[in-house]
């Protein structure tokens, strides 16, 4: 049996990993991350809570508890939140740490796979905010063309 190098290892990953094709495994992945929800997940445990409402996200990822998350995630319901940490955590982007205390705290962190995804998310939330007015002038345009 012949033995691999790590660089070889990571060159077969590259070429069975194409999510151009359609059996690729990591359109499952590409899924998972495209989900608003766990896009705000990631950018929320990237704050260090320091931001003003409308404020750019800033600081370094930090430790947050359930009741924190939903807080800055307005509109998210606690079924929603719920999956999306447990799927995050089920993907190794995050850890759950449970303190055994009167009430029970649970809280969430970023793993280093999850801090690797956190910078790209952050960016894609701050390119949304930074170009809504023109996505907005865009639609009507193309509205106002169609009807």
């Amino acid at each position: 049996m012949a033995t691999t190098t790590a660089a070889q290892q990571r060159e077969q990953a590259r070429v069975e990993y194409d999510a151009f094709l359609a059996a690729c495994p990591s359109r499952q992945l590409l899924d998972r991350v495209s989900d608003k929800w766990v896009t705000l997940v990631l950018s929320a445990l990237g704050t260090d809570g320091t931001n003003a409402p409308g404020e750019r996200c800033g600081g370094e990822p930090r430790v947050m508890r359930y009741s924190e998350l939903a807080r800055q995630l307005g509109g998210v319901s606690q079924k929603m939140l719920t999956q999306t940490l447990r799927s995050l955590e089920r993907d190794g982007l995050v850890t759950r740490t449970v303190v055994a205390s009167v009430p029970v705290t649970v809280s969430y962190e970023l793993t280093a796979l999850g801090l690797s995804l956190h910078e790209t998310m952050r960016a894609v939330k701050d390119w949304a905010e930074d170009h809504m007015d023109q996505v907005l002038a865009e639609r009507a345009t193309y509205d106002a063309r169609v009807a």
